[in-house]
């Protein structure tokens, strides 16, 4: 058996076929590209009983990834999180069968690491040498960190904002780090004015193929971890979208396989943003394609501060392919549900993680959420990657000073 099934690389608004064994980057109009394996062929060759014994990484689904040879695996054991079940929190939100895959465990310490791991992995088999990107944080953290492991030299940008710990991933990993006064958008634009003078790789968000295959493995991993049976909801914090349209993705494959059943419906999927920050879910109100530049853009949910996505026409297709929804919480409200998950359950999640928690509030009160559904919260980060996203107030004892009853 082949180590991978990669067929080719395809446009999804023209459906232009592209070689995958070229460096690629956008189609010619413009589209992220994506990418297609032999699923025929795939179908008689594997079983989800040939996953008995493998590694417990995303790796263990490589035949479904893009890495032709297993010598150019990069990799610091990503993938296969945990899955917790969460009562406390979900009586609290009164969700029945309320689940948390928990991101914030894996290398560099967001699901950032899974992109990073295959998109560098790839780039390394196709003989790319320097790669550029601009980044929120976690983004060009795990790609600076994995590119390092692989020998490939990483320049990335960040808005002055981003989270310091972050900065100090990137910057200790041995990458060309700059700042910018400014939005990742403004990033975007100097990234792109490097690449355009040559000799770098662009690995922006969707500007090169393979981070979504990394991302997907959420997707594999969560139907493996539920026996094969899909849960009804899952709530993922939206700023690229990446993850989203992956997840989607795998199920569409895991179901062409035959590996979950034709008449089972695929999850409805919830793009969650910060109020301050939504274009997401003003299109997906509209109804629309595509979204529209979100000016002035704030909220401590860093991550998902993304003004606007190049990728947006596949996350609102996900959504309405899904019957999805889109929906923005308040800054405040998703504080405030970070404190509760950490009470509650013991979970530190990351600002994005605990919008969550604020959406899936709102949709079971608006009915959206049905009883008994079985609901996934995506934490895709660690909480203390986000410190100055909690405040407290500690007492000062003095030595001998008796503990207060």
């Amino acid at each position: 058996m082949p180590h991978s099934y990669l067929s080719h690389l395809y446009c999804p608004k023209t459906h232009e076929h592209y070689d995958a064994g070229q460096i690629q980057q956008l189609s010619a109009v413009g589209s992220p590209l994506l990418v297609a394996y032999d699923l025929d062929a795939l179908k008689g060759d594997w079983r989800p009983a040939d996953l008995v014994g493998r590694e417990a990484s995303l790796w263990r689904y490589h035949e479904l990834l893009p890495v032709l040879d297993p010598n150019n695996v990069v990799s610091l054991g990503e993938g296969f999180t945990p899955l917790l079940r969460t009562p406390r929190i979900g009586r609290e939100l009164g969700v029945d069968d309320l689940w948390l895959k928990d991101e914030g465990i894996i290398p560099t310490g967001s699901f950032k690491a899974r992109g990073a791991a295959v998109g560098v992995s790839r780039a390394k088999e196709l003989g790319v040498r320097a790669l550029a990107m601009p980044t929120n944080g976690n983004a060009g953290a795990a790609w600076s960190l994995y590119a390092a492991r692989a020998g490939i030299e990483a320049t990335v940008v960040m808005p002055e904002d981003a989270p310091l710990i972050t900065r100090n991933e990137t910057a200790i990993s041995g990458a060309h780090l700059y700042l910018v006064n400014g939005l990742i958008s403004d990033a975007g634009k100097q990234v792109a004015q490097a690449v355009a003078e040559g000799g770098l790789y662009d690995a922006s968000t969707l500007k090169e193929p393979y981070r979504i295959e990394g991302k997907k493995t959420m997707g594999l991993e969560l139907a493996e971890q539920f026996g094969w049976r899909l849960p009804e909801v899952i709530l993922y914090p939206t700023g690229g979208g990446v993850g989203l349209i992956g997840i989607h993705k795998a199920f569409k494959e895991l179901r062409e396989l035959g590996w979950i059943p034709a008449d089972q419906p695929l999850p409805r999927l919830v793009a969650v943003q910060a109020s301050g920050c939504a274009p997401i879910v003003r299109a997906w109100e509209a109804r629309a394609a595509a979204s529209e530049f979100w000016a002035d853009s704030q909220t401590v949910a860093f991550g998902i501060n993304v003004p606007k996505a190049l990728g947006d026409f596949l996350v609102l297709e996900a959504l309405y392919e899904s019957e999805g929804y889109a929906i923005a919480v308040d800054d405040a409200e998703l504080l405030a549900e970070q404190r509760k998950v950490a009470e509650l359950e013991g979970a530190f999640v990351c600002p994005e993680g605990a919008a969550l928690y604020a959406a899936a509030r709102k949709l079971r009160e608006g009915g959206w959420i049905r009883p008994g559904e079985r609901v996934v919260i995506l934490n895709t980060g660690a909480g203390i990657k986000y410190p100055d996203t909690v405040e407290v107030d500690v007492p000062l004892l003095q030595p001998g000073d008796r503990l207060p009853r």
